[in-house]
This record gives structure tokens, sequence and C-alpha cells, in this order.
């Protein structure tokens, strides 16, 4: 029988071993990966996962998956088939997860009805199907101040409606034109950087399609949803 002083004794010393093995074992996976791929010299992290003997290796936002030898690498999603979970979204989630206070709202412009007490973020393409389905729908939520960010991902004429929007006396009133009445927007010249901050901003988080909706608690939706959905989440 092992007594309690040596009990303690053996705890303390797999208390001081594990991190320094879990270190040696991050700089052997990073060491290996980085020299034998050159994308891969810059890791940002490297974690165990649930799974026996796979770890995730993070750069930026991107995971991969490799064993503890860094020699072979998977690309694709974990699953947890027993919680029906798929980790690898839930991972990506947490790292691109938008805090409602660090969205820059200098590169937006708001629409404001009724109240305006309630608050979501969206981020729109001039030219996305989607979105205008979407603002037809907001068009029965009501209480709600949207800050809009112009996002011009589909191409030169999105960028080009982008800018008569952002540029307009009256940003609002040119968007819920166009994208209610398909009234083009007039030309209009002046400073875009806005839209191109928006643009790089959509893709630090992986804001890959429009719209996407980000509420005040954070939850954040790709896609368009309907007056109902949004009702429960501005409620929420």
């Amino acid at each position: 029988m092992l007594t309690s002083q040596l009990k303690q004794a053996l705890l303390l010393a797999m208390a001081l071993t594990l991190p320094g093995l879990a270190h040696a074992q991050e700089a052997t996976i990073k060491k290996n990966l980085g020299e034998r791929i050159p994308a891969l010299t810059q890791i940002d992290e490297v974690n165990k996962t649930p799974m026996p003997g796979l770890y995730e290796v993070r750069i930026g936002t991107d995971i991969l998956y490799t064993d503890a030898e860094g020699n072979y690498l998977i690309q694709g999603s974990l699953l947890d088939t027993r919680n029906r979970k798929n980790l690898t979204d839930e991972r990506v989630e947490k790292l691109t997860a938008i805090d409602f206070k660090d969205l820059p709202l200098k590169n937006a412009f708001t629409i404001v009805r009724g109240n305006g007490k309630r608050k979501v973020a969206v981020f729109e393409d001039p030219n996305c199907g989607y979105c205008k389905r979407f603002e037809k729908d907001m068009q029965n939520v009501n209480n709600v101040t949207v800050h809009l960010f112009l996002t011009p991902i589909l191409g030169a004429d999105s960028e080009e409606k982008s800018r008569n929007i952002w540029c307009a006396k009256d940003k609002a009133k040119a968007w819920t034109d166009w994208m209610l009445d398909n009234s083009q927007p007039k030309a209009a010249s002046c400073n875009t950087d806005a839209l191109t901050a928006n643009v790089e901003f959509a893709k630090k988080y992986r804001i890959t399609g429009t719209p996407t909706l980000v509420f005040a608690d954070g939850t954040r939706v790709p896609g368009a949803i309907n007056a109902q959905q949004i009702e429960k989440l501005l409620t929420r």
C-alpha cells in the first residue's frame, strides 16, 4: 500500500511532467510538419483531440489533424458519432466568433425601425439573391436597429453598386430602393475604404456567404432566415 505522502509525491511528479510532455509533443509535431510542408512552417497551436492519438493543428482559423509524430496529415471534419457533433465545425465556429462590441460599426450604415432597441449586424452583397429575400422578410420585423455592412464579394458589379450605395446621400434609402424595388443606385463617388475593410473583415472571420447575421448576444447565422426566426433570435 502506498502511503499518503508517497501518493502526493507521485501526483506532484505527474503534474510537473505532463505539461513538459505535452510541450515536447507539440514541438515534435511543429518541427516535422514545418520541415516537410512549407505551408505549415507557422503553426499557431497544437492540441490533443478526444480521439486517442489524434492531434489538432491550428493555422489561423484553419484546422488540420495529425498523429503524434506529424507523419500523417488529415484535412476534413472530425465527427463525434456518439454525441452527433461535428467537432471541427464547433472549433472553427469558436475561433471565428464575433463579439458584437468588436464590430467596426464605422464601416456600416444603420437602418432603424420602430424604437430600434434590438440590434443586429448584417453582412450583405447587393447582388445576392438571398439577401434580397432576407430584406423583404426584414420589413416585417419592427423595433430593431440594423447595422448593415456592405460586403461586395460577388464581382465587379457588386463593387460598383456598393460604392454607389455607400456614397449616396441617404445610404439606407439607396439600399432599400435597390433591394426591394430594383431601383438602380445613382452613380456616386467617395472614399470607399470602408468597403475594402468589410471584405477584409469577412475574410478574417470566414464570412464566405451573404447574408451573414450577427446578433447582440454573439449568435452568428449564415444565410437568409425568415422574419419569425429573426424575431426569435432578437428576443433571445
